[in-house]
């Protein structure tokens, strides 16, 4: 007779905040040091070859306008296209529009391994250049492809470490989630954020590098060194931890601890942040249609661009590449470049000595909902030229304006290299008075990390700015 097995339950891991805060401060013992890190991310910005240059749409190979449509598109139908959005809103200065938009329904991978290395906690991190990034080769996840890139529509070469990410019965997943890349880019685009754990022996090939929480933490404060797409699904690790030792106060310290702590509480419950957060879902509205390409008025088509015609906002251009380090050696695409350096700030605040974040609950036309929390300022401040301050985002007068408090991060950090052509972005973490003047805005919050982190266990919650600003916070020295 044969025996059944027996269910065995299986209880949440209660060491990985712990290995998580031992990884966070961990800088000079992990398996390389940040002088050996530097020296690899400088070989391989030396020895991978990645050379970009601006050409005429008529010299796309496999991408062509589409007659009836005008919509930009790849032959085989895979990867994405540009075309036009319609947009309604009752939001902003300006009640509707229409714009070119990146539509690439597909859902890519962008996932970090960790293992335990010595007893700590290290996350295998690739260098990568994309086409569009700034300064080249940047620190980028284990994986980080699209649906066509690894099903090979491209007919390159396989994606090194996948399996980890498509075998995970015999891995433990620290983080799974679909996340939302820009919605005033991206119609609809989510990206699978993950992070899994292995225990089996796994070599870093010449292009991975192992690291620890508290090295890339510090990398985080370099100029565009690490990429969109990594500070993303760093962003969703499943547990807060406390900030390193290092140039912030004790006081900062432990403010950003008793964040991270559900013990301590916020200025507003749970389910209270939750009902907030669904009436803005529910009273704002956002109304999108999909259009050609050719059905987009203001905007101009000439031989090596799409513009605007006030040159605001961003343009589509098209560029050609040739890589040894990538599925294939050379292509073509186009790609998104924004006109101007974007300024993304996020104004924190100590209450009862637990610190709190000024989020917006911001309507974008790409989101798949009507909004996400995002950053208390997101914007191009040159796209606001001409017109008064008073029709300016919230809050934006204050940042360009004068310091309302003490400045604790402040770096700039490129976007998606794959899909936009230096694309940059000032991000700011500032610390104001606890009575700064927020106005009582019914789209503004003031939420812990911990409420943060658990929104974003779940997908279209945090919008990738605010993400980022969120890695950034958590990784304070």
């Amino acid at each position: 007779m044969t025996a059944v097995g027996k269910s065995v339950l299986r209880v949440p891991d209660d060491t990985l905040a712990h290995r998580l805060a031992m990884s966070a401060s961990t800088v000079d013992g992990g398996c390389n040091t940040m002088a050996e890190i530097r020296s690899w991310l400088a070989d391989r910005a030396e020895k991978q070859l990645h050379q970009v240059a601006r050409i005429p749409f008529a010299e796309l190979r496999s991408w062509r306008f589409d007659e009836d449509s005008g919509d930009l598109r790849h032959d085989s139908g895979k990867f994405f296209r540009i075309q036009g959005l319609r947009v309604q809103s009752d939001f902003g200065p300006v009640p509707s529009w229409t714009q070119p938009i990146i539509n690439q329904p597909e859902i890519g991978i962008l996932g970090i391994v960790v293992k335990e290395i010595g007893g700590v906690l290290h996350c295998l991190m690739q260098a990568k250049s994309e086409p569009g990034n700034v300064d080249g080769v940047q620190v980028s996840p284990t994986v980080q492809a699209t649906r066509s890139n690894y099903l090979r529509v491209h007919e390159g070469g396989a994606v090194p470490y996948l399996d980890c990410f498509r075998d995970l019965g015999r891995h433990r997943v620290l983080a799974d989630v679909l996340q939302s890349e820009q919605g005033a880019w991206f119609y609809h685009k989510r990206n699978r954020n993950m992070i899994v754990e292995v225990d089996e022996p796994v070599e870093a090939h010449e292009d991975f590098c192992w690291m620890t929480l508290g090295q890339l933490h510090l990398l985080l404060r370099e100029e565009n060194v690490v990429n969109m797409d990594a500070r993303t699904v760093l962003s969703c690790m499943p547990a807060g931890f406390e900030a390193a030792a290092g140039g912030l106060t004790d006081e900062m310290v432990t403010a950003i601890a008793l964040s991270c702590d559900p013990a301590f509480g916020g200025l507003h419950t749970p389910q209270e942040t939750m009902s907030w957060l669904t009436s803005r879902e529910s009273e704002q509205v956002v109304v999108t249609e999909l259009t050609g390409l050719s059905d987009v008025p203001r905007w101009r088509r000439t031989d090596v661009d799409i513009h605007h015609d006030e040159h605001r906002f961003f343009r589509v251009v098209a560029v050609s590449v040739l890589a040894n380090s990538r599925e294939v050696g050379d292509w073509t695409q186009p790609l998104l470049e924004p006109c101007g350096t974007g300024l993304i700030v996020l104004l924190v605040k100590r209450v009862d000595g637990v610190l709190h974040a000024l989020v917006n609950a911001r309507a974008e036309p790409g989101y798949r909902g009507t909004v996400e929390l995002a950053p208390t300022v997101q914007c191009t401040p040159a796209n606001y030229g001409g017109i008064t301050s008073e029709q300016w985002p919230p809050f934006l007068d204050l940042v360009l304006d004068g310091d309302p408090g003490r400045i604790l991060f402040d770096t700039e950090l490129s976007e998606e290299g794959g899909r936009f052509h230096n694309a940059r972005n000032r991000y700011r973490i500032i610390e104001v008075a606890e009575d700064f003047p927020d106005g009582g805005r019914p789209e503004f919050r003031w939420l812990t990390l911990h409420q943060l982190t658990s929104f974003l266990g779940h997908s279209n919650y945090v919008n990738v700015q605010a993400r980022t600003l969120i890695a950034c916070l958590r990784g304070l020295r």
